[in-house]
Parts: structure tokens; C-alpha cells; sequence
């Protein structure tokens, strides 16, 4: 039972005195707040600049929501057409390490002439950065069926379809929840990327012009704005996961 409490306190505790220490380190180091501001300098800037620091929030949020929905829709769609064909497998693999090798802000100025300055980059920056370890995973997930399974299947009657819809997608759930908690901090990275060069809202554009103001506290207030939303989407998807997947979360338990 205290086990059980301390576990659950363990992330509050951690955090406090994670801030705690840094706190202390600025103090007892005399460290600029041009350099590094501490955590007191960094709330303050927090209920000073709330407003914009919320405006911007929904705005990199709705963005980053946005593109991370386009990865999940299309990531999807291609993990599971790769993953049930090996000729598929073989032919897009180098399409799909060669595109999620090129750097994406190098893409941004591409999306800004296409589309022009507003909200569409951003959300296709987030997109075309979350998506590739959606694809990779839903694939592998499917692509690691035991062959003694599928002959198995295959002496029972079942088509190449019933293997992968009633034996493959259940397998690569796993895959693919833990594929998206890595995408979901690739789009935000992807969004404020696209916020910083392509939008006049956002977190991204915030940090910006903050920079340009050496306004330091807030852009660390922004940055930890980025955190508390990464936190936030995280634990909605652990919520989905634990829903979907918690067969295989018992599975591990029991072996362990």
C-alpha cells in the first residue's frame, strides 16, 4: 500500500525537486537571469505574460492536434499496407527513410511557398515529422507475426485478411501506442518549428519575438508551456492505450 502511494506521488515529488535544485543552483551560483532565469523569475513571467502565453498555447495546440491527426490517419493507412505486403515492405522501405532523413525545417520555406504564411505549415510540419515513426511501427507490428502462426491460420482457413485483421493489427497496437507517444513530441517540435518561420500566432512565433526582445524568463515560460501541453496529450494517450491495450500490459506483468 505505501509502495503503491509513493508511487503515485513520485512524479510530483521529482518535479518540485527537480525545481527545487535549480532554484537553489541560480541562487547559490549567482546566475544572470539573461543566462539562466529561475523558476521564481519564470513564474512570474508565467501570471505576467499569461494572456499571450494562453492565446498562443490554444494555437500551438490546435496545431500540433491537427498535424499529429494527419500522422495518425495517414501513418496508419501506410504502416498497414507496408506491413501486410513484403513487396510493399522492400519497394517503399528507402521512399520512407530517405523523406524522414531530410530535415524538415528545410521543408517549412518549401510549405511557405506553397501555401503561404498562416496555420496550414505548422500543421504540415507536425504532420510530416510525426509520421514516419507511425509507419515503422504499425509495419514492424505486423511484419513480426511468427510464421508458425500464420501456417497455423492458414491450415484453419484463414485468408491472408482474417491473419491480419483478427492476429496483426491486435499485435501491433503496442507499436503503435508507443509509436505515437514518440510522434506527439516530434509534432510539437514539428509545429513550432513551422510557428517560428511561417505564423504570426503560436508558441513558436512567442518564443521568437521574445528572443528578439532578450526577454529570457519568457521564453523559458513558453518552454515550459510546451512541456505542460506534451504532458497533457501524453497522458490522453497512456488513457487510450491502457483501454486498448491493457492485455498486453498484463501479459508483461504475468511474465515478469
Amino acid at each position: 500500500m505505501k509502495r503503491s502511494i509513493w508511487l503515485r506521488l513520485a512524479p510530483y515529488l521529482f518535479t518540485l525537486g527537480f525545481f527545487a535544485l535549480w532554484e537553489v543552483a541560480c541562487r547559490a551560483l549567482s546566475i544572470s537571469a539573461f543566462v539562466l532565469p529561475p523558476p521564481s523569475a519564470i513564474w512570474a513571467a508565467l501570471v505576467q505574460y499569461q494572456k499571450p502565453l494562453y492565446t498562443n498555447a490554444f494555437h500551438t495546440l490546435w496545431m500540433t492536434t491537427a498535424g499529429f491527426g494527419l500522422s495518425i490517419l495517414f501513418g496508419l493507412a501506410v504502416g498497414l499496407l507496408v506491413g501486410s505486403s513484403r513487396l510493399l515492405q522492400a519497394g517503399l522501405n528507402p521512399l520512407l527513410v530517405g523523406f524522414n532523413a531530410i530535415p524538415k525545417v528545410a521543408v517549412v520555406p518549401i510549405l511557405v511557398l506553397w501555401f503561404g504564411v498562416g496555420w496550414l505549415p505548422p500543421v504540415l510540419t507536425a504532420f510530416v515529422i510525426s509520421f514516419f515513426p507511425i509507419v515503422v511501427n504499425v509495419a514492424t507490428g505486423l511484419a513480426t507475426i511468427e510464421p508458425e502462426t500464420e501456417d497455423v491460420l492458414k491450415a484453419l482457413g484463414a485468408s491472408r485478411l482474417d491473419i491480419m485483421t483478427k492476429v496483426g493489427i491486435p499485435r501491433s497496437l503496442p507499436y503503435f501506442f508507443g509509436a505515437l507517444k514518440v510522434s506527439i513530441t516530434l509534432a510539437y517540435v514539428g509545429s513550432v518549428i513551422g510557428e517560428q518561420n511561417a505564423s504570426n500566432l503560436g508558441i513558436g512565433n512567442l518564443i521568437t519575438r521574445a528572443s528578439a526582445d532578450f526577454n529570457v524568463p519568457l521564453v523559458f515560460a513558453a518552454l515550459i508551456v510546451l512541456a505542460v501541453l506534451g504532458i497533457f496529450l501524453v497522458a490522453v494517450v497512456d488513457f487510450v492505450e491502457d483501454r486498448m491495450t491493457g492485455w498486453a500490459k498484463r501479459s508483461q506483468m504475468a511474465r515478469g
